[in-house]
């Protein structure tokens, strides 16, 4: 696996430039596996189907000078500063269950040879004993799989939990006490610095460098204003007649929001930190636009295998989601 380097870079840029660095790797540069990491100024970052008023207290991150960004991954909503890792992996494999098996347990790997008691579990997770040490989200492109994710070396927690907790203030402390129970911060397992583990991860994951040339970086910063622009951060939210919202075991926090005309689907958009492994749009939304919103119409008018598009979604379970069954 190639460790994917910038040229001369020594200062610390926007959340969405790595973002678009990820997808600018896995569309031009011709390596199997490769693999970078980076470190942010105060930030939140948020799935592709998160609402951000639902999941970001913006009047926090404004006070506090957090900036907010919006991934292509599925998933849950992230704090990330310069106390914490971002891992960044590329790769040709097409498996998506695989290729994230296989990323996150390539890393669980390298903290035990730290002695540090990790394992997977869970959808997205690598555990410190019963602690989250790491969380991980993928999308794909064509022909190229992306897995992405936090390493919590450090970080600031009052921060963490103001900016994705929409609590007020005086629930803080108990806020922070309640994530710091559940959370593992890998400086109270090792014995080394960041830059130190920075280091032994990389010489234990990757056998070779490919350093990006100055072309390559002015090429990410064009892409990079997708992920700036208000239109990708703040998402279009149609207009809805009826909204439904459950947790779904294995699946995520859904939320359906269903745009009816006579008791017909004119419109739907499912948000919620599920993780997509095909196309949503063509093969939900568009299938169920015009179908009436009764459980054998839907049933008939879905793909057998939602699991395909949605990640440990059955059919059956997406129907009771809209008729809102339990």
């Amino acid at each position: 696996m190639k460790y994917i380097a910038l040229p001369n870079e020594n200062s610390v840029r926007r959340l969405s430039f790595y973002l678009a660095m990820e997808e600018y790797v896995a569309r031009n540069v011709d390596e199997r596996d490769c693999f970078f990491m980076w470190q942010v100024r105060p930030s939140v970052i948020f799935g592709r189907n998160q609402l951000i008023e639902n999941e970001v207290n913006l009047d926090f991150c404004r006070r506090r000078g957090i900036m907010t960004y919006r991934r292509k991954s599925g998933g849950g909503c992230v704090y990330a500063d310069m106390k914490n890792i971002m891992f960044s992996y590329v790769t040709d494999e097409d498996n998506v269950g695989f290729t994230f098996n296989r990323y996150i347990n390539m890393v669980a790997l390298v903290l035990t040879k730290l002695g540090v008691d990790a394992r997977t579990t869970g959808r997205n997770d690598i555990l410190i004993g019963d602690r989250k040490v790491s969380g991980n989200a993928f999308y794909r492109l064509p022909g190229r799989s992306i897995v992405h994710g936090t390493m919590l070396y450090d970080t600031d927690m009052e921060n963490m939990v103001g900016s994705i907790t929409p609590t007020g203030e005086k629930l803080m402390s108990k806020g922070v006490e309640s994530v710091r129970q559940r959370i593992a911060l890998l400086k109270d397992y090792v014995t080394i610095g960041i830059e130190e583990f920075k280091d032994f991860v990389r010489q234990n994951l990757c056998d070779g460098v490919r350093t990006l040339t100055l072309d390559d970086v002015q090429a990410i910063e064009t892409l990079e204003r997708e992920y700036l622009s208000q239109e990708f951060v703040y998402g279009n939210n149609p207009r809805y007649t009826v909204m439904r919202r459950r947790r779904i075991e294995g699946v995520g926090e859904m939320e359906a929001r269903v745009e009816l005309k006579n008791g017909i689907v004119k419109d739907l958009n499912l948000v919620g930190d599920y993780f997509l492994t095909g196309d949503l749009d063509g093969q939900i939304v568009a299938r169920l636009r015009g179908v009436p919103l009764k459980r054998e119409a839907l049933t008939e008018a879905l793909p057998e295998r939602v699991e395909d598009v949605i990640m440990n979604l059955s059919r059956d379970s997406l129907v009771s989601l809209l008729l809102g069954e339990e």
